[in-house]
């Protein structure tokens, strides 16, 4: 069957749409004829089929599957009704997700490349035993640690399964006792983590996907939701279709799919979002319409530093602008108002260009206490050189208005990979973290973690300081810093900002990338896997157990339902055996290192696990949710109480109830012997329905405004932070005369090694555009189809142009997404971050765009 791009878009909106009104997934039989999956499975007793429960393998909503294998095979991947984020949900890549494990290409054996001239080629590399690469490996990193551990690295994911992004955790931060491990959930969430601990001193959304549901308002800031979190925005267009009465305003520089549901769209310059923001919140107190007893009973006011430039140059972090960046103080409500004074819908209109009417309509549907208010952000938020600002900047709306931690009235930060929450933050693979919300640089969550990994008191001091984050650490690679870098779970050669610099594509003192030892565990061939010294062929999704944590708290289990191809191996047993070879001899307080860190599940004699895959998740599970259970510790929970650290706040069940129930939210509850889980954190009412009682009984206080307690932030009052308007880190010139926007679509997920891989969805987008606007096409002389260059002052690319998409930018602007290897968008795009949260901004930089 021949499927057209458009065809096959508005299927996937039809029938998503469909399906959460109560409808079937059947508006999807016209695009999936070709699949090979059956429409139904018949029992395991009568055909050998064997059915498992899973969560979908790619976006952060984490879609509950079915998953159905014959013979070795995988046969059907169907929605799980019982999935309480999903309800049987899937969107398109869902759909198809079982072909994604059968590209023509599988990683099936260890590769080593013996020469590193042949590095950013298609050869170069050679089949080995696992037992050669993981002994290269292993010394490789050996001999950086040694010889000087500033200089390794680990680069993580937040596709990386919990129970092996913690097992990765701790071997780094315990057993080599390096902070030099950050995951890819810094390009994209990063933002979003800053300004929950600034805000809340705990990270993760207090709603949840139910808020969708109840809501009377849709404020949607800088998401795509229809392209990149297309189950979310299924059920945000069922509510309009169930309520006529229900408005969506959606806050955006361009015309995405998801302004099409959109009652107004509010389109503003590239990095005027603040102002607009301060504007809103400004008008509410100016003319009266905050919610003072809210305001009264949960809010601090702050002010933080201004001025803090952007991160252009290499040392910004410790330049005397990037040490100030997270300074606060306390300021009275009376201040935090005259800071606002200046931001009228007059001077942002100004700024943004959104007409100073529309503006006020919107803060007056905040105002309007008869609706609930539901905001929901992803990148356009997030990856922006002031995402943690405005961050800050929509809760303080929320706050003026009471609206937050309440069903259907809240914010929602939108995650963007299937365990950015559950592993990297959850987890703790940042460079500045350990689990449950733990810090490095604190001592009593240092004493904690001690106290459950039963290390010696003082030992984790060796990391009190945080390690390189992202950027950072590709910085120093390219400039020939770092010896030994693994990654896992990502396609860095595609995804990271700045490639003509990380690459050595560039400057002849940043080549580093050819020299530093790199070891990729991998699933298919990617343009990372060519720069790699070491491939490790991995075990992909339900080829091994493991976990996943979504957007809304959602912990959730994937089982085993068929073996790895040819030689691939469990990312736990490729860390196991390197772990096992890098700490031969060593000793933590007396015991030998490996035993102590990871006796409890690997037998290292043996080169094997104690007990089926089941049993090693379970065992390093409960390993882990101690952290969030101190009762299971002695020391541990004298530590918590002393310190006050309230660990139960995340608390977290026994593993296999998250099996037995498609998932549950966190912090889950045990009541008269049953784990209940958490809807709506710091919101007073019956445990059973899903609210926090047992938390708010414990930490917090009853009876104040709007029913909740935030216990978890100090003196139980989340922060409200004035951050002023400050411009993007460049604007265009005559030079670069356009901005470039890159993000997501729907049929490719990230840097698409695996959607591109199924044929269906490379047939329906099978390269990536360069979206523009008509009118800029017809000033250049360009039309649909040619192909032009984008230039930028970090590098070029060449792409075919567009004006037919569903994306549809502004004068000035243009769009592309940063799937396709050939294209390469990202050798123009800026690497300049956020300066606190270190999160690049992939959505404002000035290009210049010519016919060739």
């Amino acid at each position: 069957m021949d499927i057209t791009r458009r065809k096959f878009v508005k299927a996937s909106a039809i029938a998503l749409a469909s399906a959460a009104a109560g409808g079937t997934m059947g508006a999807f039989s016209g695009c999936a004829a070709e699949s090979g999956a059956p429409a139904a499975a018949a029992s395991a007793d009568a055909t050998g089929t064997v059915k498992t429960v899973g969560v979908c393998r790619f976006c952060g909503c984490g879609c509950g599957v079915i998953v159905e294998a014959k013979d070795g095979r995988l046969v059907s991947v169907t929605g799980d009704p019982e999935n309480g984020s999903s309800r049987g949900l899937n969107c398109v890549k869902g759909y198809y997700l079982a072909n994604a494990l059968y590209g023509d290409d599988r990683l099936t054996k260890p590769l080593i490349r013996d020469d590193k001239a042949t590095k950013g080629t298609d050869g170069g590399l050679r089949e080995a035993t696992w037992d050669e690469a993981l002994d290269l490996v292993a010394a490789r990193l050996k001999e950086t640690w040694k010889a000087d551990k500033s200089r390794l690295a680990f680069w993580g994911s937040g596709q990386q399964p919990i129970v092996e992004g913690y097992a990765t955790a701790k071997f780094w931060k315990a057993g080599l006792l390096s902070n030099n491990i950050d995951p890819n959930a810094r390009l994209c969430m990063a933002s979003a983590v800053v300004g929950f601990m600034n805000i809340f001193q705990t990270d993760e959304p207090a709603g949840c996907y139910a808020d969708i549901d109840e809501t009377d308002v849709f404020v949607t800031w800088g998401a795509n939701m229809a392209e990149a979190h297309p189950m979310l925005y299924s059920r945000l267009t069922a509510r309009k279709l169930a309520d006529s009465n229900v408005r969506h305003y959606d806050v955006t520089t361009l015309t995405t799919r998801t302004s099409a549901s959109a009652d107004k769209v509010l389109q503003f310059a590239p990095g005027s979002d603040i102002a607009i923001a301060n504007a809103i919140a400004n008008y509410l107190i100016q003319n009266n319409l905050y919610d003072r007893e809210f305001v009264a009973d949960h809010i601090q006011f702050k002010q933080g530093a201004e001025n803090i430039g952007n991160a252009f140059e290499d040392g910004y972090d410790a330049s005397e602008a990037g040490k100030t960046v997270d300074s606060v103080e306390n300021i009275t409500f009376e201040q935090f108002a005259a800071r606002l004074a200046p931001y009228t819908l007059e001077y942002a209109e100004e700024v943004s260009g959104v007409p100073a009417a529309d503006i006020q309509e919107l803060a007056e549907v905040f105002a309007d206490k008869s609706r609930k208010v539901l905001s929901l952000w992803a990148m356009g938020v997030n990856q922006h050189n002031r995402g943690t600002w405005m961050n800050h900047c929509i809760y303080n709306i929320h706050f003026l208005t009471g609206r937050y931690a309440l069903p259907g009235d809240g914010a929602f930060s939108l995650t963007g990979q299937p365990s950015a929450c559950g592993t990297a933050r959850e987890v703790g693979t940042f460079s500045h973290r350990l689990p449950a919300d733990l810090l490095v640089a604190k001592a009593p969550h240092r004493r904690y973690s001690e106290a459950i990994w039963n290390l010696p008191e003082g030992y984790l001091d060796a990391i009190e300081k945080p390690g390189m984050h992202t950027v950072k650490m590709f910085r120093e690679l390219s400039k020939g810093n770092v010896d030994f870098l693994w990654t896992a779970h990502n396609n860095w050669a595609v995804s990271m900002p700045n490639l003509t610099r990380f690459l050595g594509r560039g400057d002849s003192d940043k080549r580093g990338i050819f020299d530093c030892f790199i070891c990729v565990s991998e699933v298919y061939p990617t343009l990372s896997t060519q720069y790699a010294d070491v491939v490790l062929p991995a075990a992909m999704w339900v080829e091994r157990e493991g976990a996943f944590g979504n957007g809304e708290r959602r912990t959730a289990v994937f089982e085993k339902a068929i073996d790895p191809p040819g030689e691939a191996q469990w990312d736990l047993w490729m860390l196991m055996e390197i772990a096992k070879r890098v700490l031969e001899g060593e000793t933590i307080g007396g015991q030998d290192a490996f035993d102590l860190l990871f006796g409890a599940v690997y037998d290292k004699q043996a080169g094997q696990f104690k007990g089926s895959q089941r049993e090693v998740c379970r065992t390093l599970w409960e390993e882990y949710r101690t952290f969030s259970n101190p009762q299971l510790n002695e020391k541990a929970a004298a530590i918590n109480a002393a310190e006050k650290l309230k660990m139960e706040a995340k608390q977290l069940a026994p593993y296999d109830l998250y099996i037995e129930n498609h998932g549950l939210t966190w912090p889950v509850r045990e009541v008269n012997g049953q784990w209940l889980p958490t809807l709506w954190r710091f919101c007073d009412g019956p445990q059973e329905d899903g609210f926090d009682q047992l938390g708010v009984q414990q930490y917090g206080e009853q009876d104040l405004a709007a029913g909740v307690s935030f216990y978890k932030s100090a003196d139980h009052k989340p922060s409200a932070v004035f951050r002023p308007y400050e411009p993007p880190s460049e604007v265009p010139s005559q030079e670069y005369p356009f901005w470039f926007c890159t993000g997501r679509l729907l049929e490719h997920w990230h840097t698409g090694s695996m959607t591109r891989r199924v044929p269906e969805l490379h047939r329906a987008l099978p390269s990536a555009l360069l979206d523009m606007n008509p009118a800029d096409c017809e000033r250049l002389g360009l039309k649909d189809g040619d192909r032009a260059r984008v230039t930028s002052r970090y590098g070029s690319f060449e792409i075919t142009v567009s004006t037919a998409g569903r994306t549809v930018p502004p004068e000035g602007m243009a769009f592309a997404p940063f799937f396709a290897d050939e294209t390469l968008v990202n050798l123009a795009v800026q690497d300049v971050y956020c300066p606190l949260s270190k999160e690049p901004d992939f959505k404002k930089t000035c290009v210049a765009i010519e016919k060739i």
